[in-house]
């Protein structure tokens, strides 16, 4: 390929998947020289599972590294932080700004006014540290063949839930009359498809562990997310970046809850 021959554009697919790499995580990946389709977040929500399976991995990697060198508490507590590391502790800001803003606010105006600042109050530095806590305690619990299963079964089925969400709530965060990404038109099924069929991927080693544990940990897991876009529906009358971010963690915390209550050692 000549010097002056332009570099072909990767295909769509390809395209959403760094879409929802350089969104999600850290991770260095190369620049979009395209210009961003309105609903760029939309469709790169269908590759979500995917890159969790990856955060999951490389958390899974962290455990098995801390358990050669420490106690299962410690290794548990590291895996969690590298996870946090990872994403950017992306869907913890949602979280800590979704508990300041619902704590803290008496009407839909000043909630959102309150979810848009960025200092950290009570609320969110309270939800912050059970957050984490929950987490690294429910995986200590665990040995370390489930330990490991588990954590790429809960980053992928975690990272499903902000597309279902906004099939069942509206955007709640416009009322400057900015628009944004993800507010626009939902996945389609054909996209819907290819999460649940990501999620199941992810899910298998640990069906094949316990089938008892993962469908508690889907159970608790579905059964928090669904308490947290409830909450928000009430308070918000939808939904907000920061809250999808919040209702993702709460996935995370039953599923490593459900998964322990059957599994813990």
């Amino acid at each position: 390929m000549s010097a002056d021959t332009p570099a072909p554009r990767p295909t769509p697919t390809l395209a959403q998947l760094l879409d929802a790499i350089r969104f999600l995580t850290i991770l260095p990946v190369p620049d979009s020289a395209r210009a961003p389709e309105p609903d760029w977040l939309t469709r790169a929500m269908t590759f979500f599972p995917i890159v969790g399976v990856g955060i999951g991995v490389i958390s899974a990697t962290v455990l098995v590294l801390g358990s050669s060198l420490f106690g299962p508490g410690l290794a548990a507590l590291l895996a969690v932080a590298a996870s946090v590391m990872v994403t950017g502790a992306l869907h913890e800001d949602g979280l800590a700004d979704t508990f300041d803003s619902f704590g803290g606010g008496w009407s839909v105006e000043r909630r959102l006014e309150i979810m848009k600042d960025s200092r950290l109050g009570t609320y969110g530095g309270l939800a912050l540290g059970l957050d984490v806590a929950l987490r690294a305690t429910a995986l200590a619990q665990l040995p370390l063949w489930a330990a490991l299963a588990a954590l790429v079964a809960c980053h992928a089925g975690a990272r499903a839930t902000p597309g279902f969400v906004k099939r069942r709530l509206t955007y709640a965060g416009n009322i400057d009359g900015m628009k944004v990404a993800y507010a626009e038109e939902p996945m389609r099924k054909d996209e819907t498809a290819l999460v649940l069929v990501t999620v199941a991927l992810a899910a298998l080693p640990l069906l094949l562990i316990s089938p008892v544990a993962l469908i508690a940990g889907l159970g608790c897991g579905a059964a928090l997310a669904a308490l947290m876009t409830a909450w928000a529906k009430r308070l918000l009358g939808g939904y907000t970046g920061d809250v999808l971010g919040a209702i993702e963690q709460m996935f995370e915390i039953g599923f490593l809850l459900g998964v322990a209550a059957v599994l813990a050692a």
